[in-house]
């Protein structure tokens, strides 16, 4: 059967961010989680498409940041839904603070950032997430084709699900605000290079970035040519 690709874009006055939920007759798997104070429109919007405790599989975080993780351990209370990341990110939601494991960041950019996740009921949550996903790993058992990529450049712990069928799910690796782009942030380059010749070699699809509009890749593809 094939995958259903549901996109929910969360947004408030700091911009948009997009959750995807991918279904099937097995039941739902979650990729991120979007801004904490839109909350109870990403429930209205998870409850419209179907998805309930009863068949919500996995959710799956590309990464630490708050606009990605803001929902997850709610969720994972009402949904009773295991949380899987990598290890390299873990310390972000764990400890609260989006810049555990990457390189030093502008002083202004650090300030800015600590400044607006305290307000408007952006904090983020603290929790341990449940599962650890790295390079290989399959979400078989959660009756999905899909693997999982290890990406960093734009954090430490940055991964990518890459279904059978060619979609791409990258998180903030890649965007599409304008045209499709290296994410807004990167934290090391010469990781996220790395990255980028990593996705080269697969057969991928379709771009499913963590903002703005999905992509066909060869459009990356001519872009770096």
């Amino acid at each position: 059967m094939t995958c259903e690709i549901k996109i929910i874009t969360v947004e408030n006055f700091l911009g948009k961010v997009n959750c995807y939920l991918l279904k099937k007759d097995t039941g739902f798997i979650l990729i991120d989680t979007g801004w904490s104070n839109k909350r109870a429109y990403l429930e209205k919007e998870l409850e419209k498409l179907g998805c309930s405790p009863d068949n919500l599989k996995l959710i799956i975080l590309t990464h630490g940041d708050f606009d990605h993780s803001g929902n997850s351990a709610y969720l994972s209370r009402e949904f009773n839904a295991k949380i899987a990341m990598h290890s390299d990110d873990s310390g972000m939601i764990e400890q609260g603070d989006m810049f555990w494991n990457r390189k030093k960041a502008n002083v202004l950019i650090r300030i800015a950032i600590k400044a607006l996740s305290g307000i408007s009921g952006l904090k983020p949550e603290k929790f341990k997430p449940d599962l650890n996903l790295d390079e290989g790993n399959d979400l078989s058992e959660y009756g999905f084709d899909a693997k999982v990529l290890h990406v960093p450049g734009h954090s430490k712990g940055s991964i990518g699900i890459l279904t059978d069928e060619g979609n791409f799910f990258c998180g903030d690796l890649l965007e599409n605000l304008n045209k499709p782009a290296p994410g807004s942030i990167i934290d090391d380059p010469e990781e996220f290079n790395s990255s980028i010749e990593k996705l080269g070699g697969l057969k991928i699809k379709t771009v499913y970035p963590g903002h703005g509009k999905p992509f066909p890749m060869e459009l990356l593809i001519i872009k770096n040519r």
